[in-house]
C-alpha cells in the first residue's frame, strides 16, 4: 500500500475557481446584447433616416460586431426599434431609435427602400439568411402585440421580401397560428403581404413560389374551419382588391377536385359500379366543384382508356379498342350534351391517338363508333374536320376521316333537303 501511494503522479495543477469566474465575466461584457444594441442604435440614429446611409453603417458594422450571435436583436431593431419582448411589445428599460419599419412612413415606396437595405445586409452577411428567416417567422407570431398601422408596414415589407427571393414563402406557417385565424389578423395581414408581392411580380411567380413549399392549397386555412371555404375566400379577397388570387385559389380548388374525380371514377370503373351510379356520382361533383362538362368528357375519356392494358400489336389493338369504348360509350354520351363537349372529346381522341403509336389508324374507327353510339353528332365532327383540330398528326387523320365527313356532309344536305320539302 505505502509503494502504491509513493507511485501516484503529482496533480497538475488546475485554474482557480476566481479566475474561471473573472474570465466568465469578461466574456459575458464582451458578448452583453445591451452593448450590441446600443452600438447599432447609436449608429442608426447618427445615419437619420438616410436608408443608403444605413445600409453602408450596417455593413461596415459587421467587421466589428458579432452579427452573428445577435442576428435577432439586428432585426428587432431594425423593424421594431428595439429589442422585443415576448408577445411583440418593446422591452422597456432599452435604448430605442426611430430609424427602423415601424416608425417609418405607411407606403410601398418607404418599404421597398427598407428591403434593399435588408437585401444588402443579408447578401453581404449570407449567414444572416437563417437568421433573418426566423425573425420573420417570430414577428408574424407576434402580429397581435403590433398597431394596424405597424402591421401594414411589415406586411408590405414580407411581400416585396418574398417577391426578391429575400424570404422563403414557408414563412407564412407562421400565419396560420390559431389564434390569429381566430381574430382575422391572418386573413387581414396576408392582403397587404399579397398586394406588394404582386405588385412586384404577378400572380404566376406567387403561385410557383407557393407551390415550392406546397402552400397553394392551404391559403383556406387564414380563415376558421367554419369559412374555409372557396366562396368565402373569393368574396373576402375580391373585395380587398385581390381577383387574380381569388382566382388562383379557386382554380386550385378545382384542380384537386378534377384530380379526386379522376381517382374515384378509376376506381368505380375498376370495381365495375353500374354506369347510372357513376353517371350520377359525376354530376354530383360537377354541381359541388362547378366543374364543366367538357372537362368532365377529358376526364372520362382519359379514365376509361387507363383501366386497359393494350395490345402492343398495331393489327389487333384498334379491335380492341372498338370493342372497349363500345362498352363505355352510354358512359360518354352522358356528358356529350353540349357541342364544344364533343368538340372536347374529339381533341382527346386524336392526342390519344397520336401519342400512342398503335392507335394511329384507330382514330376514324373510334369516331365512327362514336357517331353510332351517338356520343358525337355531325356538326362537331365537321367543324373537327374543317378547322378545329389540331395540328398533332393532322395530315394522318385528315386523309382517314375524307370519306366519312363526305358521307355525313352528304347525309346532312340529303336532311336538309328532305326538312325543306316537308315545309
Amino acid at each position: 500500500r505505502v509503494s502504491f501511494m509513493n507511485n501516484q503522479k503529482p496533480q497538475k495543477p488546475t485554474l482557480s475557481g476566481q479566475r474561471f469566474k473573472t474570465r466568465k465575466r469578461d466574456e459575458k461584457e464582451r458578448f452583453d446584447p445591451t452593448q450590441f444594441q446600443d452600438c447599432i442604435i447609436q449608429g442608426l440614429t447618427e445615419t437619420g433616416t438616410d436608408l443608403e446611409a444605413v445600409a453602408k453603417f450596417l455593413d461596415a458594422s459587421g467587421a466589428k460586431l458579432d452579427y452573428r450571435r445577435y442576428a435577432e436583436t439586428l432585426f428587432d431593431i431594425l423593424v421594431a426599434g428595439g429589442m422585443l419582448a415576448p408577445g411583440g411589445t418593446l422591452a422597456d428599460d432599452m435604448t430605442r431609435t426611430n430609424v427602423c419599419v415601424f416608425a417609418a412612413q405607411e407606403d410601398l415606396e418607404t418599404m421597398q427602400a427598407f428591403a434593399q437595405v435588408f437585401n444588402k445586409l443579408i447578401r453581404r452577411y449570407k449567414y444572416l439568411e437563417k437568421g433573418f428567416e426566423d425573425e420573420v417567422k417570430k414577428l408574424l407570431l407576434f402580429l397581435k402585440g403590433f398597431s394596424e398601422s405597424e402591421r401594414n408596414k411589415l406586411a408590405m415589407l414580407t411581400g416585396i421580401l418574398l417577391a426578391n427571393g429575400t424570404l422563403n414563402a414557408s414563412i407564412l406557417n407562421s400565419l396560420y397560428n390559431e389564434n390569429l385565424v381566430k381574430e382575422g389578423v391572418s386573413a387581414a395581414f396576408a392582403v397587404k403581404l399579397f398586394k406588394s408581392w404582386i405588385n412586384e411580380k404577378d400572380i404566376n411567380a406567387v403561385a410557383v413560389s407557393l407551390r415550392k413549399v406546397n402552400m397553394d392549397n392551404r391559403l383556406m386555412e387564414l380563415f376558421p374551419a367554419n369559412k374555409q371555404s372557396v366562396e368565402h375566400f373569393s368574396k373576402y379577397f375580391t373585395e380587398a382588391g385581390l381577383k387574380e388570387l381569388s382566382e388562383y385559389v379557386r382554380n386550385q380548388q378545382s384542380i384537386g377536385a378534377r384530380k379526386e374525380l379522376q381517382k374515384e371514377l378509376q376506381e368505380q370503373m375498376s370495381r365495375g359500379d353500374p354506369f347510372k351510379d357513376i353517371i350520377l356520382y359525376v354530376k354530383e361533383e360537377m354541381k359541388k366543384n362547378n366543374i364543366s362538362e367538357q372537362t368532365v368528357v377529358a376526364i372520362i375519356w382519359s379514365s376509361v382508356m387507363s383501366t386497359v392494358e393494350w395490345n402492343k400489336k398495331e393489327e389487333l389493338v384498334a379491335e380492341q379498342a372498338i370493342k372497349h369504348l363500345k362498352q363505355y360509350s352510354p358512359l360518354l354520351a352522358a356528358f356529350t350534351t353540349q357541342g364544344q363537349s364533343e368538340l372536347t372529346l374529339l381533341l382527346k381522341i386524336q392526342e390519344y391517338c397520336y401519342d400512342n403509336i398503335h392507335f394511329m389508324k384507330a382514330f376514324q374507327k373510334i369516331v365512327v363508333l362514336f357517331y353510332k353510339a351517338e356520343v358525337l353528332s355531325e356538326e362537331p365532327i365537321l367543324k373537327w374536320y374543317k378547322d378545329a383540330h389540331l395540328a398533332k398528326g393532322k395530315s394522318v387523320f385528315l386523309e382517314q376521316m375524307k370519306k366519312f365527313v363526305e358521307w355525313l356532309k352528304n347525309a346532312e344536305e340529303g336532311k336538309q333537303q328532305l326538312s325543306s320539302q316537308v315545309e
